[in-house]
């Protein structure tokens, strides 16, 4: 801002001293006073500071947004009052002959011309108009007041002290004594407006003026003769000292306001800001410097005030610019300022908040329940504002989640961090709310925890609600005295549908079957996936299980009825098991675990009907569990063997290979039969590598026996639908083969029906792979599966095997004698060899002679032998086949 006394305020006695070229005792003896000489000075200083006062008014009430109105009439009226000051300028002008007078006026004429169109169109509140204006007040503060008129100022004194020095000239020849000189240097210094000290070069004050009695507080005695030092804090004294020595080693002027900020020590112990200018005297061979010296305590609250008024623009600017919702209350709790992010929040306009208690912003209901949780801590359950902040966070940044209502009642859940706002004294003086809208947030944990709980596919109930459920339920069981019964539920030949038909098909299936089972159960009743083709259903408030006959057979009936999906008719069935609690269990795993029991019992049983758990399901279960951890060790420590068992030419009477069988005899030394642990192989995937030992067994017994009885014999090896399906089967067989030096034509691979049937394009594709590399096909225990003949012309299959079940009653049943006739007519339609086993009998072997059947196998030739045995016992076999003679 522009300081009044800027270049005037120096211009003291020293100027005189140097203007008139006086000694100082004869300046200091003078009686002029410096207000009567030029008191047109002084009021031109007082005006000039009242228009610098209205500026910055003017660019404050700018920063801060004030209304354009507000602005008008502020520049209007310092209009005004700075054409009064031109007039007065002017008049002083003409007075003392000031030469450049027509450049002066042109220079004012323009900026007011230019200030009176901006104060007309700042109504119309224009950003750029705004700009426009502060652009005008700068230009006129920094290229007038610091120009033109100051350039008139330095004139005027000068021209005043030329008339001091005529007078004072002829007063000196008047009066020789000095007397008079040092009187009216005395009124000089006393009528500055600053305070003047007159110092010497060992520090000590000689010279005082009022303005330094009221500045600092002492009385003109208790300064004289007083080292300079008093004046200064006690922080910097040692400094003071150093740099005055310094000073009158090398003096100089120093304008006013040169170095740094300096501080005056008053005679009570405060502080005060000042400037000084100093001046350099020397007068009868001693030096002295003359202090000018101002307080700027007002400026510098001027410039806080400033700086402040700069702060609130910009915080407001920045409350402005958030996106966040920010409400400023009172400590009452009353809002007292809001920004436009809240406006846009709530639907209220700032005139409709301002005023109005925070609360009235938040839900009710909420209020409501935060205020009980606040009673239970804090003894007051009313709805009150002062409660809600000790129960939050008294003194510090707070965030919690909230939910406030919008002017047309819409709820918008928001977290809300409360900060305590504190005065100068630091006393709490209100609160800021910074609000975020969190309805995204929140739709999105919601939908993270509907992922969590519930199938992805179905939207069902996944296993961790379920058991939330089923915990639940067994609760209320509990206390009502009655049962919850679980239902497990497997579809049979989902996996067939899924490989065969594609995973979207599939998943239409399993949407289809959650539809239906859904349908059949009540609201209060659970329906949940547990993943795969496994459903689970939670039935309450069961007295007994004969209750639930009725809803397990509509369940069954509803998932078996067929089903069309991309032209496809699907028929699936259900296998359930089902336990009740308490009975059964008193927790979900249990529970689940024993209905899983029942559920594969059901698998074993034939699929596609219903079990309840019993005891003995889980004796078997555990046995099935304890065989399935023993064979994972019994390849490793060979407790695995095969046996042999000859097939026998009802042509020739001769053995033309074997069937490899597989023993275990377990480390116990027990015989485990393989109707008990084949099936767990298959369930738990052992039979992969089990199934590839035995192979490799087998090439290697075969090439052996073929050694050792020097002709072709062939191995016949049973395979398994899980092995069919391993994607690198075909190359593990081939390789086996090549390193075991045995022909492709003197391996057969023994399927069941089911293969076939699992997957129809690709069974071919790969029957059609071993054929084409001279390995033989097997169909196993025929007439027992599916028995399409369709399937015999669409495979590549060599023999097929009658199964024992309809050689046992042969030639005494005439439905299983139909049926092993019509097995062996058409295989030779279709050039198909057949092969009867469980032959016991010579009654059977003589019948099945006389149908034309080609080979056999059974008791009544051997048993399975070990492959030593065999080889052994090999002539005595043949020996003992008794061929009907032609």
């Amino acid at each position: 801002m522009f300081d009044p006394h800027h270049k005037v305020s120096s211009l003291g006695a020293n100027k005189v001293v140097r203007l008139f070229r006086w000694p100082m005792d004869t300046v200091m003896d003078k009686k002029y006073k410096f207000a009567d000489i030029a008191p047109d000075l002084n009021a031109i200083k007082g005006e000039h500071e009242q228009l610098s006062m209205f500026v910055q008014c003017i660019k404050d009430a700018k920063r801060r947004h004030a209304s354009p109105d507000y602005l008008q009439v502020c520049l209007t009226q310092m209009l005004e009052f700075a054409r009064a000051h031109i007039q007065d300028e002017e008049a002083v002008m003409a007075a003392v002959s000031y030469p450049d007078i027509s450049a002066h006026r042109a220079s004012h004429e323009q900026i007011l011309h230019s200030l009176t169109d901006a104060a007309s169109d700042i109504g119309q509140s224009a950003d750029q108009d705004l700009v426009t204006l502060e652009d005008l007040l700068d230009d006129w503060i920094e290229g007038h007041f610091k120009g033109p008129d100051l350039r008139f100022q330095d004139y005027l004194v000068d021209f005043h002290l030329r008339r001091m020095r005529s007078s004072a000239i002829g007063e000196i020849q008047d009066d020789p004594s000095l007397q008079l000189e040092r009187e009216r240097f005395r009124a000089i210094v006393e009528a500055s407006p600053n305070a003047i000290l007159v110092v010497d070069s060992a520090g000590i004050i000689c010279v005082v003026n009022s303005q330094v009695e009221r500045l600092f507080g002492y009385e003109r005695n208790e300064l004289l003769g007083k080292a300079l030092e008093m004046l200064v804090p006690a922080r910097i004294r040692s400094r003071h000292t150093q740099t005055r020595s310094t000073y009158f080693a090398s003096p100089e002027v120093r304008s006013m306001g040169a170095g740094r900020d300096l501080f005056g020590l008053r005679k009570d112990g405060v502080e005060v800001p000042i400037e000084i200018g100093l001046s350099p005297l020397q007068t009868a061979g001693e030096r002295f410097v003359l202090a000018s010296i101002i307080d700027i305590s007002k400026r510098k609250e001027l410039d806080t005030l400033v700086r402040e008024a700069h702060a609130d623009a910009l915080r407001d600017s920045i409350l402005k610019s958030l996106p966040s919702s920010v409400i400023a209350t009172d400590t009452e709790g009353q809002i007292v300022a809001v920004n436009p992010a809240a406006e846009r929040l709530l639907g209220y306009g700032r005139e409709e908040l301002i005023g109005q208690p925070v609360l009235m912003l938040h839900d009710k209901a909420e209020l409501q329940r935060r205020a009980t949780d606040i009673s239970r801590v804090y003894g007051n359950a009313a709805i009150d504002f002062h409660a809600f902040i000790e129960a939050g966070s008294a003194d510090s940044s707070d965030g919690r989640e909230w939910i406030y209502c919008r002017k047309d009642g819409t709820p918008v859940p928001v977290q809300i961090a409360l900060t305590t706002l504190r005065d100068p004294t630091d006393q709490i003086s209100g609160f800021l709310a910074v609000a975020n809208d969190i309805t995204e947030r929140k739709r999105a944990e919601a939908s993270i925890r509907y992922m969590a709980d519930h199938d992805a596919l179905t939207g069902l109930p996944n296993r961790n609600l379920l058991i939330d459920r089923l915990g639940m339920a067994m609760r209320q069981a509990t206390r009502s005295q009655t049962q919850v019964a679980l239902l497990l539920l497997d579809l049979d030949q989902f996996k067939q549908v899924n490989d065969s038909l594609g995973h979207h098909i599939g998943d239409e299936l399993l949407l289809a079957v959650a539809r239906r089972i859904l349908a059949q159960v009540r609201s209060v009743d659970t329906v949940a996936r547990l993943g795969g083709d496994e459903f689970v259903v939670v039935v309450t408030d069961v007295t007994s299980k004969d209750e639930l006959h009725d809803l397990v057979g509509q369940i069954s009936k509803a998932v078996s009825m067929p089903l069309t999906l991309d032209r496809y008719e699907l028929h699936v069935t259900p296998s359930i098991g089902g336990c009740v609690f308490p009975q059964d269990g008193e927790d979900a795993g249990t529970l689940l675990k024993k209905a899983d029991v029942a559920m594969y019992r059901v698998k074993a049983s034939g699929r596609g009907s219903f079990k309840w758990f019993t005891e003995s399901m889980m004796l078997e279960s555990q046995e099935k569990l304890l065989i399935g951890n023993s064979m994972r060790h019994a390849l490793d420590r060979g407790e695995f063997a095969l046996c042999f068992q000859p097939k026998i030419s009802l042509t020739t009477g001769r053995i033309i290979g074997s069937e490899a069988l597989l023993r275990w005899r377990n480390d116990r030394d027990e015989n485990i039969l393989p109707t008990r642990f084949v099936p767990i192989a298959e369930d738990t995937g052992l039979i992969v590598p089990l199934g590839e030992w035995v192979l490799e067994t087998a090439c290697r017994h075969c090439v052996d026996m073929q050694k050792q009885m020097q002709r072709p014999l062939a191995v016949a090896v049973n395979v398994s639908s899980r092995q069919f399906t391993e994607k690198n089967w075909l190359q593990f067989v081939i390789r086996t083969l090549s390193e075991c030096g045995l022909r492709p034509e003197d391996l057969e691979l023994e399927i069941t029906e089911s293969i076939l049937m699992q997957n129809t394009e690709e069974a071919a594709a790969l029957l059609g792979a071993f054929r084409d590399r001279g390995i033989r096909i097997v169909v196993d225990d025929f007439g027992t599966g599916y028995s399409s003949l369709s399937y015999l012309t669409r495979f590549p299959i060599d023999k097929i095997k009658i199964d024992r079940s309809f050689v046992r009653d042969l030639v005494t049943d005439a439905k299983d004698a139909a049926v092993v006739n019509a097995i062996i007519a058409m295989s030779k339609k279709l050039d198909i060899e057949v092969v009867a086993e469980g032959v016991e009998t010579a009654d059977q072997q003589q019948y099945l002679i006389a149908q034309a059947c080609d080979e056999a196998q059974g008791f009544y030739y051997s048993k399975g032998l070990p492959i030593g045995d065999l080889m052994r016992d090999f002539a005595a076999i043949e020996e003992a086949v008794r061929l009907p003679s032609h």
